[in-house]
């Protein structure tokens, strides 16, 4: 693995501040200082060292509920500025990601840990891990449209799985609806009410399986439990 990316992954610093590290002359590789970017770290085999302290080759994990305020993308950098989910995480030291993604503006719960295999895990398809949502949408679905989304809608790339869906209350002009998905389609909630006819005006995730945003006000975050993390495991 490249020396920046290597340190960017076991979080002392993201891939730009570690490259910056390097030039500074701070970083040493079995004992020479290193100034060069693209150079390769074996982790098995190389002594890796940061102001002196040695880098371990295992990083400590790190598993944290946040909650995500809309006007923030589920990435590490943006390209045109916009603010990132990594903003928000005062005091993190270890570089985590997200475990799948919540548009720009869709708030609510976002996992970020820097273990990949559970990652991998939650992402799979096969287990079908479940999403629940709230959606304030545009007019009033009726049952033939509730009774859409429950056998799947026919989106651009194929159907969609069979959603849970139910009817939270109405207004003179909208309504708002709970629905529970397990898979991780692109911008799916949004499409799929789409095309039954009711646009999502605002859209927040309140569950990512047995976890919930109690406790959390927007931009704040936790670590989890380690109960909870054994239950995710057993997802």
């Amino acid at each position: 693995m490249r020396l920046q990316k290597y340190l960017a992954h076991h979080g002392i610093a993201s891939r730009r501040a570690a490259e910056k590290m390097i030039a500074e002359g701070r970083v040493r590789l079995n004992g020479q200082v290193v100034t060069a970017f693209g150079v390769l770290v074996d982790p098995q085999n190389d002594c890796l060292e940061v102001d002196g302290q040695a880098v371990n080759a295992v990083p400590r994990l790190r598993y944290l509920l946040l909650y995500k305020p809309s006007g923030y993308i589920c990435s590490a950098h943006d390209e045109r500025g916009r603010r990132t989910v990594l903003d928000l995480l005062k005091g993190v030291e270890e570089r985590v990601y997200p475990v799948g993604r919540l548009d720009y503006n869709t708030a609510g719960l976002l996992l970020l840990t820097n273990d990949g295999d559970l990652t991998y895990k939650l992402l799979h398809p096969s287990h079908e891990v479940t999403k629940t949502y709230v959606a304030e949408v545009t007019g009033v679905p009726d049952r033939a449209a509730l009774d859409q989304l429950r056998r799947g809608i026919r989106l651009a790339e194929g159907m969609t799985a069979p959603a849970a869906v139910r009817l939270r209350r109405r207004s003179e002009d909208g309504a708002q609806l709970e629905i529970a998905i397990h898979e991780g389609r692109n911008r799916q909630v949004r499409r799929m009410l789409d095309a039954v006819g009711h646009p999502v005006r605002h859209l927040r995730r309140t569950k990512l399986a047995f976890l919930d945003l109690v406790g959390l006000k927007p931009g704040e975050w936790r670590e989890l439990k380690p109960d909870e993390i054994q239950k995710l495991r057993a997802l």
